[in-house]
């Protein structure tokens, strides 16, 4: 078993490593002048089962052009299976199609992964899970809801409690939460006038004198949650809590937040933010290295993933 490190989140892929009590593969990855990635493996690898970690996240389209240039790298060089441990998929938003001519891109970039040499796919919280289905591979998708249900319980240590769905699509979700912690659930109604704009119509539940925990596995420009808090406080809501899987965090995201109701905003190391968030005082990151190195060591065993989670 060994792990080769993308570019895209090398914090999180040394303390996977760090958790195997292993070395990261040594490699050799850079840009040509004109942006074409070139990589090189620096060792043997012939007959190893081989984790690649690369997040797809921003610039979506250099990171995954590189995770398919390690793939095909991998199988190149005789490697015995080849895992594509991708923390955040990106992508994974266009899973469907929701106006007439547009493209199911979700689909396209399982099928270059797949096509590239991909054994096995490993990621967290996917989008959508019918996006597993996309894949003719193995794929296990990971949840951050017990480690936040862990982080509520012992951080938060508050009465009171309930877990609200920023829409509709994130029922399943929220109440897989609100069951850890035995609260109840609220959702809020929202339509989307243009991508990446939302605006909140009505929440459903009561949330007066209750500390809001909004839970959800995307924040991009930070409109749909920062919109959200601002309607819970008008209905009464004591703090508002926001739980996020992947901090995207495009443009002005990190200021909207620090200027918003929100009283924290705890999210996870999928993408590596640390530029971003920079010394921001409501955003908090844990790290999700400890779950992702103990699904790979159970894969490379062939050990039950699933029961991570009972």
């Amino acid at each position: 078993m060994k792990v080769l490190a993308g570019t895209s989140n090398l914090k999180l892929s040394k303390e996977i490593a760090k958790q195997l009590k292993l070395k990261l593969v040594n490699s050799n990855i850079k840009r040509f002048a004109d942006g074409e990635v070139y990589i090189e493996i620096n060792e043997n690898i012939r007959g190893n089962s081989i984790f690649v970690v690369q997040s797809t996240s921003n610039p979506a389209n250099d990171n995954l052009m590189e995770l398919l240039i390690c793939i095909d790298a991998l199988r190149r060089s005789s490697a015995k299976n080849i895992t594509a441990v991708i923390p955040y998929f990106g992508y994974a938003r266009q899973d469907r199609k929701v106006v007439p001519r547009t493209a199911i891109s979700a689909k396209l970039v399982s099928n270059l992964i797949t096509n590239a040499g991909a054994n096995r796919i490993l990621s967290v919280d996917l989008h959508a899970g019918q996006i597993q289905g996309f894949f003719d591979i193995p794929v296990d998708n990971l949840f951050a809801t017990p480690i936040f249900a862990r982080h509520i319980k012992k951080k938060l240590k508050l009465n009171n409690l309930i877990c609200v769905s920023p829409d509709v699509g994130g029922v399943e979700r929220t109440r897989a939460l609100s069951r850890r912690i035995n609260s109840s659930i609220a959702i809020i109604d929202k339509r989307r006038p243009a991508p990446g704009k939302s605006e909140v119509m009505n929440i459903v539940g009561s949330v007066k004198n209750k500390n809001c925990v909004i839970v959800d596995d995307i924040i991009d420009s930070g409109g749909t949650i920062v919109n959200a808090a601002k309607a819970l406080k008008e209905k009464g809501a004591r703090d508002v809590y926001v739980y996020i899987t992947h901090a995207v965090l495009s443009g002005e995201a990190v200021d909207k937040i620090e200027k918003s109701q929100i009283k924290k905003l705890i999210t996870t190391d999928t993408i590596d933010n640390s530029k971003k968030i920079g010394k921001s005082k409501k955003v908090e990151i844990i790290s999700l290295a400890p779950m992702i190195s103990e699904a790979m060591k159970r894969i490379a065993n062939s050990t039950s993933v699933s029961s991570l989670f009972n």
